[in-house]
C-alpha cells in the first residue's frame, strides 16, 4: 500500500487549525492567550477539563487523559485509519496530497464508503425531487409550508416508487451491493436486494461535521403498507441514539447561545429554523436519552446554569410519558430544562401553519420548568378534592422535588408542591426531605466498579486548568504530581513556556537554559527531549517533542504542552518566558558561586589557586549581572 509524503503529512497539519476541527463537535470557549476549552469528547464530565491548543495543534484532558494532534483526534472520533484522516483533512483545504514512488492511494475503508455512498444517495434523492413523479412528495411539503427554498436548504429528496431506482443508480458510481447493504441503503429479500425507501419523500441524516449518515423517510401513498417514518438501520456510521437531527445546522447558534430546542420530527425542525428558533434539533425514531444529553452538552458548552434546553410535546399522553422520560435523563444537563407545549396540542409545523412565524417563536416564550410540568403530571391522576387524593398526590410529587439539589430551587418548589395540594408548607417540607433521604440512600447502595479507575476534574476557582482527581489505580506522572517547590515551580513554568512560546524567543537564550540540567527528574526528562529537537521555529516542533519524551514522562510534557499560561497576549507570553530562561541561568550562576566560595575558604589566599577561583567569581558576578540587568 502507498503511503502518503511526511512531507504532505506535516504541511496538511500545518495548514489546518485543530480549534476548527474540535469545535465542530465540542463548544470550545477561550481560556487564556492561545487556549481553548470545553467538556471532554472522551469521557462524561460536569466541568470541562478538555484543553485545545491551536498555535501548537495539540489537545489535552486534564481529566481522563487523552491526548494528541489533530489526526488523533479525528482518527479516535470518526475511527479513522491515519491515511484517512489525512486525506478528509487535505480534502477540506483542497490540497493534492503525493505518495511515495509515485504509488497511487491507498484502498478506500469500509467506514469511508460508507459515507460516499450515503452522501452520493443524498444528493441522487435531492434530484429526484424535482421530477415528475415526485409531485406527491413537493405537494406534501408545500402543504406544510416548505417551498423549495426550504427543501433545499434541508437536503430533502424524494425515493422514487420501484425496487431498484437508487440501487442502480449508486451501482453506476461503482458502489456494490454490499457496501449499499452496508449503509443501509437496500434490504434483502427473498427475491433479492432492493432499495429500501421507495416512493417517500427523504431527510438526509448528517452528523457533527454534515456529512450525511442516514435518512429518514415519510410514507406518501396509501398502498405503501410500511411504517409512517422509516428510518436508516444501525450501522458503523449510524446510532440513532447519538444522532440528532438539525444538529448540524444549528450547532453553531446552540453554542453561541448556550440554548436547544428539542422537537419531535423532522418537518417540526424545518418549521422551527424557518420561523427563527435556529436551535431545533430531533431524535431520529428513537427516545430522547442520556446519549443525546452527552451531545448537546458538549455543543453547548454546558457548564454553567445560564443555558436552557426546552422540550416540545404534544400534551396527549403519549407526550406526557415522553416528557416523563425526558425528565429521568434531565438532571444530567446543568442547564435549565423546560417544556413547552403549543396551543391546542399543535406541534410546531402546524402553528406555523396555521397562525405564523410569531406563533412558533411565542410558544417557546411560554415555556414552564420542566419540574413544574412533571409535577402537575403526577398530580392530574389524584382526586385532590379528597384527603386520600391530597396524600397520594404528595406522595407521588414529593421524589421530584427531593431531587432537586439546588439549596435554592427545593424550597421555592416545596412552597409550590404545597400550593398545587392545597396543604401546609411544613408538611410537604418533611414529606420532600424524606424523599430526599429515600434518593440518596438509593444511589448509595450502587456498587462503584472496580475494575476500573475513575477519573473526574474540578475546575480551579480562578478559571485555571482544572485540577485532575484520579482514583487508584490510574495514578500517572502530572503537573499535580510535582513537588511543591520554588525549583519545580521555576523549571515547570519555563518548560511551559518554551513548549508553547518557544518559537516566539530569541533561539540562543532558549539553548543555553535548556543545557543546564533540571533538578526535578521529570522536568529533566521533558528537557532532554526540547534539547534535541533542535529547531523550535518548525511548525508541529512541540507535539514531537512531547512524544519522544520516555514513559512515564509523556503525560506530563503533554499538560506542559497544553496547560494554561500566565499570560494575557503571546507578546506577553514570549517575555514571560524570556525571563524564565534567563531566571534558569540565573540559578545556574549562583549555585556555581556558592560551590566556588565553599572552595574559596579552604585555599590559602595567596595560592595560586585562590586568585584563580577569585578571578571565577568576578566573572560569574560579571555574567550574573549581564543576565539581570537584561532582564529589566
Amino acid at each position: 500500500m502507498a503511503r502518503i509524503r511526511q512531507s504532505d503529512v506535516d504541511e496538511v497539519k500545518a495548514r489546518t487549525n485543530i480549534g476548527d476541527i474540535v469545535g465542530e463537535r465540542v463548544a470550545l470557549k477561550s481560556a487564556g492567550v492561545g487556549s481553548l476549552k470545553g467538556l471532554c469528547p472522551f469521557h462524561d464530565e460536569r466541568s470541562p477539563s478538555f484543553h485545545v491548543r491551536p498555535q501548537v495543534g495539540y489537545y489535552h484532558c486534564f481529566g481522563c487523559g487523552e491526548s494528541g494532534d489533530v489526526y488523533s483526534f479525528l482518527r479516535a472520533m470518526d475511527h479513522l485509519s491515519f491515511t484517512e484522516a489525512v486525506e478528509r483533512l487535505a480534502a477540506r483545504i483542497g490540497y493534492t496530497l503525493h505518495y511515495e514512488d509515485g504509488g497511487a492511494a491507498p484502498e478506500t475503508s469500509g467506514r469511508t464508503r460508507l459515507y460516499q455512498a450515503n452522501s452520493a444517495a443524498a444528493e441522487w434523492f435531492r434530484t429526484q425531487l424535482s421530477s415528475a413523479e415526485a409531485d406527491a412528495g413537493r405537494r406534501f411539503l408545500g402543504e406544510r409550508g416548505f417551498d423549495a427554498g426550504a427543501a433545499a436548504h434541508f437536503g430533502v429528496g424524494y425515493a422514487p416508487k420501484g425496487w431498484n431506482n437508487l440501487r442502480d443508480a449508486l451501482h453506476s458510481q461503482g458502489f456494490t451491493d454490499e457496501e449499499l447493504s452496508a449503509a443501509g441503503l437496500v434490504s434483502q429479500g427473498q427475491r433479492g436486494v432492493y432499495d429500501r425507501f421507495r416512493g417517500r419523500v427523504v431527510w438526509p441524516i448528517r452528523d457533527l461535521t454534515g456529512q450525511t449518515i442516514g435518512f429518514g423517510a415519510r410514507r406518501l401513498y396509501d398502498d405503501d403498507q410500511g411504517p409512517k417514518y422509516l428510518n436508516t438501520p444501525e450501522t458503523t456510521i449510524y446510532k440513532k441514539a447519538q444522532v440528532l437531527y438539525g444538529l448540524d445546522l444549528a450547532k453553531k447558534d446552540v453554542s453561541r447561545s448556550h440554548r436547544v430546542v428539542v422537537v419531535e420530527g423532522y418537518t417540526d425542525v424545518m418549521a422551527c429554523h424557518l420561523a427563527g428558533v435556529t436551535t431545533a434539533v430531533a431524535t431520529c425514531g428513537t427516545a430522547f436519552g442520556s446519549d443525546h444529553i452527552t451531545v448537546l452538552r458538549r455543543v453547548m458548552g454546558d457548564d454553567s446554569a445560564a443555558g436552557e434546553v426546552v422540550f416540545t410535546f404534544d400534551p396527549d399522553a403519549a407526550g406526557q410519558k415522553a416528557a416523563l422520560r425526558a425528565f429521568a435523563d434531565a438532571k444530567r444537563f446543568n442547564a435549565q430544562t423546560y417544556v413547552a407545549t403549543g396551543p391546542q396540542g399543535l406541534d410546531p409545523c402546524d402553528l406555523r401553519l396555521e397562525r405564523g412565524d410569531a406563533a412558533v417563536r411565542s410558544m417557546l416564550d411560554t415555556k414552564i420548568p420542566m419540574f413544574e410540568f412533571v409535577i402537575d403530571q403526577r398530580l392530574s391522576g389524584f382526586d385532590l378534592a379528597s384527603v386520600e387524593g391530597r396524600v397520594g398526590a404528595l406522595r407521588a410529587a414529593a421524589p421530584v422535588v427531593g431531587e432537586l439539589r439546588d439549596p435554592l430551587l427545593q424550597p421555592e418548589y416545596t412552597r409550590v408542591l404545597a400550593r398545587r395540594l392545597g396543604m401546609d408548607t411544613e408538611d410537604v417540607r418533611r414529606e420532600v426531605d424524606r424523599a430526599a433521604r429515600d434518593s440518596v440512600r438509593r444511589e448509595g447502595d450502587i456498587p462503584r466498579s472496580s475494575s476500573t479507575a475513575s477519573v473526574s476534574a474540578t475546575a480551579g476557582a480562578d478559571g485555571s486548568a482544572p485540577t485532575p482527581v484520579v482514583d487508584e489505580p490510574a495514578l500517572r506522572m502530572s503537573l499535580r504530581t510535582l513537588p511543591r517547590t520554588a525549583d519545580a515551580t521555576l523549571e515547570r513554568d519555563a518548560l511551559m513556556g518554551v513548549l508553547q512560546y518557544g518559537h516566539l524567543v530569541d533561539g540562543e537564550e532558549v539553548d543555553a537554559a535548556l543545557a543546564l540540567p533540571m533538578q526535578i527528574p521529570a522536568l529533566d526528562a521533558v528537557r532532554q527531549s526540547l534539547v534535541a529537537q533542535g529547531d523550535r521555529r518548525r511548525i508541529g516542533w512541540a507535539s514531537t517533542a512531547v512524544e519522544s519524551v520516555r514513559e512515564p514522562y509523556r503525560s506530563l510534557a503533554v499538560e506542559l504542552l497544553t496547560a494554561d499560561f500566565p499570560a494575557l497576549t503571546e507578546a506577553e507570553a514570549a517575555a514571560y518566558t524570556r525571563g524564565l530562561a534567563r531566571k534558569l541561568r540565573v540559578r545556574a550562576v549562583d549555585r556555581e558561586k556558592s560551590e566556588l566560595l565553599g572552595t574559596i575558604q579552604r585555599l590559602p589566599a595567596d595560592s595560586e589557586q585562590g586568585r584563580a577561583v577569585r578571578l571565577a567569581l568576578r566573572e560569574l558576578d560579571a555574567r550574573r549581572r549581564a543576565l539581570t540587568e537584561a532582564s529589566l
